[in-house]
């Protein structure tokens, strides 16, 4: 059996050989680029809970869906690789997301760009979620993009605009401020709840 040290860390792998691996560590490609992800920790899952009740009972009623991770989103930059897991080159799993149109769910995840995806910091994939990510979710037309700073306690929203281009009203939302969302304008987050301490 193949282990993850066995691996090229400089090599490109598709969708297909992502399926082909057996190893324990739980990895993501991004333009054929691997990267390992790390274990989160108490204060990444205990915001991620928060999130995940707060737009789990807004989404009841709802024909979106909410999912967290692990939870494999495969993202074609070309239109027609539906079907050619050889050409996919794109498997992320985000912390959250919300996908509206249930054509793009399958037993393996989601195949195709989701309404909302949310990215909780830690030191080890800010990087990634800060550039390789927002590059991806940008291109792969991600309506908005959350990124939350559980340490900083801070929100930043990003969402498409007519250019298909990711803008900000420049504000990070931090712990006391509201959170509005453009997509659900009925969905309201006090991020006091979200970031309040034991």
């Amino acid at each position: 059996m193949q282990t993850f040290n066995q691996l090229d860390i400089n090599g490109i792998y598709s969708y297909a050989d992502y399926l082909m691996w057996k190893f324990e560590e739980r990895v993501e490609i991004i333009a054929g680029r691997i990267f390992k992800m790390a274990a989160p920790d108490t204060r990444h899952q205990k915001v991620s809970m928060r999130l995940t009740l707060k737009i789990g009972v807004y989404l009841e009623k709802s024909a979106c869906q909410l999912f967290s991770a692990p939870f494999d989103v495969r993202l074609p930059r070309e239109s027609g690789q539906n079907l050619d897991n050889q050409k996919i080159y794109d498997v992320v799993q985000p912390d959250l997301c919300v996908i509206c149109n249930s054509d793009i769910i399958d037993a393996r995840g989601c195949n195709g760009a989701p309404d909302l995806v949310v990215e909780i910091l830690s030191k080890s994939t800010s990087r990634k979620d800060l550039k390789e990510k927002y590059e991806l979710y940008e291109q792969s037309k991600v309506k908005e993009y959350w990124v939350v700073h559980p340490s900083e306690q801070t929100v930043i929203i990003y969402a498409l605009n007519e250019q298909n281009k990711y803008v900000t009203n420049g504000k990070f939302l931090t712990f006391g401020d509201t959170l509005h969302t453009a997509i659900f304008p009925d969905l309201t987050i006090n991020l006091a709840d979200i970031f309040e301490e034991d």
